[in-house]
């Protein structure tokens, strides 16, 4: 049991005795941002914030003080009416006829901090993507389909639901509004491309679209979490494989041959991969929240909250890195724009930095973020890493799926006890630093739900005689993981195999595929579809998403899907490869593993060669293949990938689970 808290002036006098600098009110202060960050897997992390090498009898009153702020009682929240009620009168003091609410931040990110999750706190709707829109009289949700049933269950009646997509926001607003009608938004929020869209399409019916100065929803909102504090500490060279000096210098040498005299970054996957630099501001993703503005002379501004710096990092940082309070980001683009031409990412970057440049006179170049492409291509030791961590991701896997072979005929399992049981597994590697997505783990008809996240309310029982689909990562500090596998629990149906075989035979021809240089991942697509469109099936998600290297688990410009990609596939860029299969309301399929791009030598070839590179390794469950549905050089396919699972893997397996792991990827022949 933990020892209490002995208060404030206790604190003071261990602070003083320890020379840190900190007051009670700071430390205070400081656990505020801390508990508004994600739950970290190493609880007393957070202590680099104060200093290192704090005394014992410290370190347990700090971590007192924590466990203390964290179990106080929260205020008795609003309910919805009263929120909508509260955002109107403001709205209307403001001659404002609506606002705009997105589920997003400053940063435009997947994921987002407590502080940013203003869509949630005024309608109830945990969904990642979304927006709401509140007027006098009338107020609005718009999801996609992912979020339907969803929306229904969250938001309450007094918002009419919508389609994201097959509804617009505009078409909703302009008959809403009369003519004349002032519909407001947070420009730190939307893009620059969406402002610009949105207003064009008003403007067509005479409504005005208003940037707000500040936000008119924090201004009803008591209890807003602050901005999160994690710790932000160095990545080692060993990993990226490239200094943080090198990475600057070649970026501003582009800037300098381009005529440009600096580029705003606002993704803070890029500023970590630029600084090599990592953080947990936000779940799953190991970045600190950040901006920075690099010169074209390699010197960086680095925008974030100093408190989050633990002391190696500054070091590290060095000195043509300024760390500088997130409130000076304003300031520096007016000094950095001042007639120049500064060039900023219209897909990512908010349309406030826009706003802020051109006011200041820049001349704002509009194109890709120039750490995007470099940061996909990964160097020799960031695939060294990641195949490191997908050995070590594999055999926890495997751990997993010799404990799950035996428990789920049982018929006891449920979804939650399987998450938090390879939870647990995971844990226990080398590196680990947290998972790189919520897992997925559909029991039946959950399966089918493509984005279906367990809660305690939707646990369902792992029955016999159905599939049990399991999508899941993690994070380690040498590379970042992610793998689909779809389990069969006692016999699967003729269809059940039907459909398996059908996306087992998409993930291996998209695989196998070879492909000149210059191939982007759309004109690819196909490959891992027409399997499933011979007998007039497909799935609705995309084949491919890019991945970072102890970064985000999605990652771009290098996607696989129907829409149209310009970007060419190169070599070192890391995606997924996972066709699927959903049957609503029955079950649902999807293999996954992670690939790399690599040239090949294919014989005769007249132009460079590229094809994929499995990163993954797990067995692919054999009792849910079809063989006589495929062609001998398919079952060739599996077979080898399977013989290399085994080689790899068994080194790092006790011996139950390596004869476990040894008939789960027998040849495939000796099952047909």
């Amino acid at each position: 049991m933990s020892s209490p808290y002995r208060g404030d002036d206790a604190l003071a006098s261990l602070l003083t005795a320890a020379n840190v600098s900190q007051t009670p009110a700071d430390i205070r202060a400081l656990l505020a941002g801390v508990l508004a960050a994600p739950a970290s897997h190493d609880p007393a992390d957070w202590l680099l914030l104060v200093g290192q090498g704090l005394p014992a009898d410290l370190i347990e009153q700090l971590q007192a003080l924590k466990a203390a702020l964290a179990d106080a009682p929260a205020s008795a929240p609003s309910d919805a009416a009263q929120r909508l009620a509260d955002l109107r009168a403001v709205l209307k003091r403001r001659e404002l006829d609506g606002f705009v609410v997105p589920r997003g931040d400053e940063h435009q990110g997947e994921y987002v901090p407590p502080r940013a999750q203003r869509l949630a706190w005024l309608t109830g709707f945990t969904g990642s993507a979304g927006n709401a829109v509140v007027m006098a009289e009338r107020a609005a949700i718009f999801v996609d389909g992912r979020y339907t049933l969803q929306a229904q269950t969250e938001v309450p009646t007094q918002y009419e639901r919508k389609h994201l997509v097959e509804d617009p926001l505009t078409d909703w607003v302009a008959g809403a509004l009369p003519m004349g009608g002032r519909l407001g938004y947070d420009p730190w929020l939307h893009t620059v491309g969406w402002v610009e869209k949105t207003r064009a399409a008003l403007e067509r019916d005479g409504i005005q679209l208003i940037a707000c100065e500040d936000n008119p929803l924090d201004q009803v909102w008591p209890d807003q979490p602050p901005a999160p504090l994690s710790p932000v500490t160095p990545q080692d060279i060993a990993f990226t494989g490239d200094s943080a000096a090198d990475k600057r210098a070649r970026l501003a040498k582009g800037l300098a041959d381009k005529g440009l005299a600096a580029v705003v970054l606002t993704q803070p996957d890029s500023v970590a991969w630029l600084l090599n630099i990592r953080g947990a501001d936000v779940p799953c993703t190991p970045f600190p929240l950040s901006f920075a503005i690099l010169n074209q002379d390699g010197a960086v501004d680095l925008f974030l909250d100093p408190r989050k710096l633990a002391p190696q990092t500054r070091v590290h940082l060095g000195n043509q890195v300024r760390v500088r309070p997130v409130a000076e980001f304003g300031p520096a683009l007016d000094a950095v724009g001042r007639g120049a031409r500064v060039l900023a990412d219209p897909s990512c970057t908010s349309a406030w930095v826009f706003d802020r440049l051109h006011l200041a006179g820049a001349t704002v170049e509009r194109d890709a973020d120039p750490c995007a492409l470099p940061k996909a291509c990964k160097n020799a030791a960031e695939l060294a890493g990641t195949r490191a961590a997908h050995a070590r991701d594999g055999a926890a896997l495997v751990r997993f799926l010799h404990w799950f072979a035996g428990e789920a005929p049982k018929g006891e399992l449920t979804e939650l006890a399987v998450v938090d049981r390879l939870l647990a597994f995971r844990q226990s590697n080398a590196l680990f630093s947290g998972l790189s997505f919520d897992t997925i783990a559909g029991a039946g008809p959950n399966g089918a739900i493509v984005h279906y996240r367990v809660t305690p309310d939707s646990d369902r029982r792992i029955e016999p005689n159905s599939l049990f689909l399991l999508d899941s990562g993690a994070q380690y500090r040498d590379g970042t993981t992610d793998v689909t596998r779809t389990l069969a629990v006692g016999t699967p149906s003729p269809e059940m195999k039907d459909r398996f075989t059908r996306v087992l035979k998409g993930h291996i021809a998209l695989s196998t595929a070879r492909f000149p240089r210059g191939t982007t991942g759309s004109q690819l697509d196909a490959l891992a579809r027409l399997p499933l469109w011979r007998a007039g099936l497909d799935y609705d998600h995309g084949t491919g998403h890019g991945v970072g290297s102890f970064l985000s688990v999605h990652e771009g410009p290098q996607r696989i899907s129907k829409v149209g990609n310009t970007v060419a596939l190169q070599p070192g860029m890391i995606l997924s490869n996972e066709p699927g299969y959903y049957k609503t309301g029955a079950y649902g399929i999807r293999i996954e593993n992670l690939v790399v791009v690599q040239p090949v030598e294919v014989e005769g070839a007249e132009r460079p060669t590229l094809g994929f590179e499995p990163l993954t390794l797990a067995p692919i469950d054999r009792a849910v293949i079809d063989t006589a549905l495929l062609d001998p050089d398919e079952i060739a396919w599996i077979d080898a990938y399977h013989a290399r699972v085994c080689e790899s893997l068994t080194p790092l397996l006790d011996a139950e689970v390596a004869v476990w792991l040894a008939a789960a990827t027998a040849p495939l022949i000796a099952a047909s």
